[in-house]
């Protein structure tokens, strides 16, 4: 069985990250696409079968007054305020999304993680928004993933994701998905960013990944180098 483990953001330098972990989910394209030449830089400087996963740019699933922004270094236009995020069908989100496509080309990206805050709610609108964009828009080469922050019922998850073809996104700390024949894990911390997870929650982890089809598992935490090595060496153990 073939368990993928891997950082959410470089954390340590492309030379050592390849070494220790397969697979990178881009953290970069969140918050401001890089230009086609550095995507290019990292993909050739990686090894053939090195594997990148991306975030989708922040512009299709944030509102303007998400915190997030303030990490942009050409500020959103004023005319954007209010027409951003939340899945709206925007030209400045039909654009973002365009360029995170673009960035998934480059990159070879095996899949594309569209991340919502926590202020994305399922309201009906909410729901509508979602259905109607990913209905309209290209989709990526690979898989499209979807992590809700909030609360949403189990039920109308199962719906979507079976409807739209997503994969459910979760911290399996914190919850389970929906779609466990195609695991995706992404833990960002059980009491907050800077958790060191404990042997047990790991052993737990190593215990649920088991019998999955390719499981993915993303350390997003702060130590999460040293977390994700505990984890891989807890699957060694196992002999997976």
């Amino acid at each position: 069985m073939d368990v993928r483990v891997g950082l959410c953001g470089w954390t340590v330098s492309q030379a050592s990250y390849v070494q220790r972990f397969p697979v990178l989910e881009v953290q970069h394209t969140f918050y401001e696409p890089p230009s086609d030449g550095v995507l290019t830089r990292w993909r050739s400087q990686v090894p053939a079968d090195f594997e990148f996963t991306i975030k989708a740019w922040q512009i299709v699933t944030h509102e303007s007054n998400s915190p997030t922004y303030r990490r942009m270094k050409r500020p959103l236009p004023e005319d954007a305020h209010g027409q951003v995020g939340g899945f709206r069908t925007t030209p400045t989100v039909l654009a973002g999304w365009e360029r995170t496509l673009e960035c998934a080309r480059v990159l070879r990206a095996t899949a594309v993680l569209l991340q919502c805050p926590k202020s994305f709610r399922p309201t009906a609108e909410n729901v509508q928004r979602l259905r109607d964009f990913v209905g309209q828009v290209e989709r990526p080469v690979g898989r499209l993933l979807w992590e809700p922050r909030g609360e949403w019922p189990t039920q109308l998850l199962t719906e979507l994701c079976a409807e739209l073809d997503l994969v459910h996104v979760v911290d399996p700390m914190q919850t389970e998905t929906v779609t466990p024949e195609q695991t995706y894990y992404r833990l960002h911390g059980t009491k907050g960013s800077r958790h060191v997870h404990t042997d047990d929650e790991l052993l737990r982890l190593r215990d649920r990944v088991v019998g999955r089809p390719s499981p993915y598992v993303m350390f997003n935490n702060l130590p999460r180098v040293r977390d994700a090595e505990r984890f891989l060496a807890l699957l060694s153990e196992a002999g997976v």
